[in-house]
């Protein structure tokens, strides 16, 4: 795998590290005992397995390796992972004090690293070598650890899921533009915006085939230019529909008692079209696996589209992950 090449195991790992939720929800679905640690276990939502019948995961013990904005090697000597899933990339450019000799120490030391930063492909170290989609990306790791066949049979659902989808997607003039942001708290006050990629946190809504209303703007995408907008410059985008990341611990009903009910008292806020027609939803979460992307993307398809059926086999999804192919 890219940008790792070729990685070789003694035996199958047990115990494992994780840079982010899109590669813990994979482990999950290939039947694994969580990660021990997480970039951030804040952006890992354990709680989308509620609408799995008896799946749960409880993250109550896992470690969040981003302390203070950066990443301690301690941290993983005190984890000893027998694999590290992450993108040795992202940790060399997102983190100070690491170095492709501090990898090397992690891999002689510790155990592999294996994995490609496939949850966005707007850095710009991401363009020297290959993103992985959601799908090639899990079946990398079901490789990893020996899962092949449960991966073939989620392949599957995920096939179903798309044919059960399509449908449900209208023509393309009937399409909403979406402004993808990100905004933490109950009342926010500036955006971190998104424009629509390859990314695997992108996915969900480029299967649900959305316009995107920052694209042929002057905004600049969040994860090259780390800058914020306001609700000035989101009035000047003006896009039908609202998304807002950072607010997936909330339910639907608090989303509206807090955030919309902020922004249709604001003063600028409430002149945005997706606000006065009710059009501003939680975007789900930037980190989505396998089993995440189905319940993100059946919420959301729900919000746009008032879609109100089941749209993949939650008990079919459940036993699989218990290992009843």
């Amino acid at each position: 795998m890219e940008p790792v090449g070729e990685v070789s195991f003694d035996q199958v790992p047990e115990t494992w590290v994780a840079n982010n939720g899109s590669w813990a929800d994979m482990g999950i679905a290939l039947g694994q005992e969580p990660p021990k640690g997480v970039w951030l276990t804040s952006r890992y939502h354990t709680h989308y397995y509620d609408d799995i019948p008896g799946l749960s995961v409880d993250k109550s013990d896992m470690v969040s390796l981003s302390q203070g904005g950066s990443v301690s090697k301690e941290v993983l000597y005190k984890l000893d992972g027998d694999v590290h899933i992450m993108d040795p990339n992202f940790l060399m450019n997102r983190f100070k004090g690491w170095e492709q000799k501090d990898i090397d120490e992690v891999r002689e030391n510790i155990g592999p690293v294996f994995g490609n930063t496939v949850f966005s492909t707007d850095y710009p170290w991401h363009e020297d070598y290959r993103y992985y989609t959601l799908m090639e990306a899990f079946e990398k790791l079901a490789q990893v650890f020996q899962q092949q066949e449960r991966y073939e049979a989620f392949e599957a659902v995920h096939d179903e899921f798309q044919t059960n989808l399509a449908p449900v997607v209208p023509g393309r003039s009937e399409r909403p533009s979406v402004a993808v942001t990100w905004a933490s708290g109950d009342a926010p006050g500036k955006f971190y915006p998104y424009t629509i990629s390859s990314g695997t946190s992108f996915k969900h809504l480029r299967d649900l085939k959305v316009k995107d209303a920052l694209a042929k703007t002057d905004v600049k995408d969040f994860h090259s230019s780390r800058g914020a907008i306001d609700y000035e410059t989101l009035l000047e985008v003006d896009p039908e529909v609202l998304l807002i990341r950072g607010q997936e611990a909330k339910t639907a009903e608090e989303f509206q008692n807090t955030v919309v009910k902020h922004m249709k008292n604001h003063e600028v806020a409430s002149s945005l079209t997706a606000v006065k027609n009710d059009n501003v939803y939680r975007a789900g979460g930037l980190y989505q696996g396998p089993i995440t992307n189905l319940v993100v993307t059946e919420r959301l398809a729900a919000d746009l589209y008032g879609a109100d059926a089941e749209l993949y086999d939650r008990q079919r999804v459940a036993d699989i992950v218990n290992g009843d192919f």
